[in-house]
């Protein structure tokens, strides 16, 4: 898939809104990617993440042990992801602000992991997905996403493969421009969730 097939996925689902949104990152953005309602769909969910598993496969950075998201946008595309490629999956989760692998969840040393995230806007819950792993000792080889809304500029702390790539402008809360600032924001990221 292209990044225009991709979000041809995400306008059929209704998941691709404008508006004035407070993006997970604190930046503010005329765009959101609502992927809740495309995992509504678990045809499409499959559908994306087949096709981000081949991606995966092609970029011979594996062989992966085990995969690890971050909950809780991560959790359906990575369980569909480890089931494409035939690995367990396990997710880190927030506890007192920092994600945490809970739940009996274990990772030995040196294990090699793949994260697998749904959308990396500044890679800031990627970069901290990632140091909690390394932090328990395994290997984080690369991080796969469906939507790089970087442009390819996110900095995850590994390699980043994604499905597709775009560019959606996003701004600081002092930088907001005036076609925005007229439009009421809403905060629809999950983030705060379980701080």
């Amino acid at each position: 898939m292209n990044t225009e097939q991709v979000l041809e996925e995400f306008r059929q689902a209704g998941a691709l809104l404008e508006g004035h949104f407070i993006l997970s990152s604190g930046r503010h953005s005329g765009f959101f990617l609502q992927k809740a309602f495309v995992f509504m769909d678990p045809k499409r969910t499959e559908t994306l993440c087949k096709s981000l598993a081949e991606l995966v496969i092609t970029s011979n950075l594996g062989p992966f042990d085990v995969i690890v998201s971050p909950a809780v946008g991560g959790l359906i595309p990575g369980y569909e992801m480890a089931r494409q490629l035939e690995l367990p999956a396990m997710f880190v989760e927030r506890e007192g602000g920092e994600f945490v692998l809970r739940r009996g969840f274990q990772l030995a040393k040196g294990t090699r992991v793949l994260i697998v995230e749904d959308i990396v806007t500044t890679g800031l819950s990627s970069r901290e997905c990632i140091e909690a792993v390394r932090a328990l000792g395994a290997d984080v080889v690369a991080e796969a996403c469906l939507i790089d809304r970087s442009g390819g500029m996110a900095d995850v702390g590994a390699p980043l493969l994604s499905l597709a790539q775009v560019d959606f402008p996003t701004f600081a809360a002092d930088e907001i421009p005036d076609h925005l600032s007229q439009i009421p924001a809403i905060k629809p990221g999950s983030r705060e969730l379980s701080k």
